[in-house]
């Protein structure tokens, strides 16, 4: 009986990886260097916070956000890149050394934003409260 794989149950390979951070490099040189002509993408600094590859490498998924995290700016960034994909996939594949360059797709980033709420939910004087009881019942049942 044939063994059967199931990639997306174990999560990325080391090689997807390797191949996620090689892009997302090399997509930030590009985006350093390049001058656009749109006018979402022009004097403006994007942060690539992640590129996740397909298990064949053919498609690239890559999370962006503005540097300084404008939720305003995102939507016309992520806009923006995905009208230039076509340009930055050329520019990409006189970058980085692959067999095939891989279609790109650009999505937000909402991580960070995540990462604040959580934050916020956290220094809530709610929770605050709730840690130190915690912590009080935790040291009476140690002594």
């Amino acid at each position: 009986m044939p063994k059967r794989r199931f990639s997306s149950a174990k999560g990325p390979t080391q090689r997807q990886l390797r191949a996620g951070e090689l892009i997302r490099h090399a997509l930030v040189d590009i985006l350093v260097r390049e001058q656009f002509n749109d006018p979402a993408l022009s004097d403006v600094s994007i942060t690539v916070s992640e590129v996740r590859m397909s298990p064949d490498l053919q498609h690239a998924t890559c999370y962006v956000a503005p540097l300084g995290g404008d939720k305003n700016e995102q939507k016309s960034i992520v806009d923006g890149l995905n009208r230039a994909k076509g340009f930055l996939r050329g520019r990409l594949g006189r970058e980085i050394d692959m067999r095939y360059t891989p279609q790109l797709r650009f999505l937000s980033d909402d991580s960070y934003a995540e990462a604040g709420k959580i934050g916020d939910l956290l220094a809530s004087p709610e929770v605050a409260r709730d840690l130190v009881d915690k912590d009080n019942d935790e040291s009476e049942n140690n002594l």
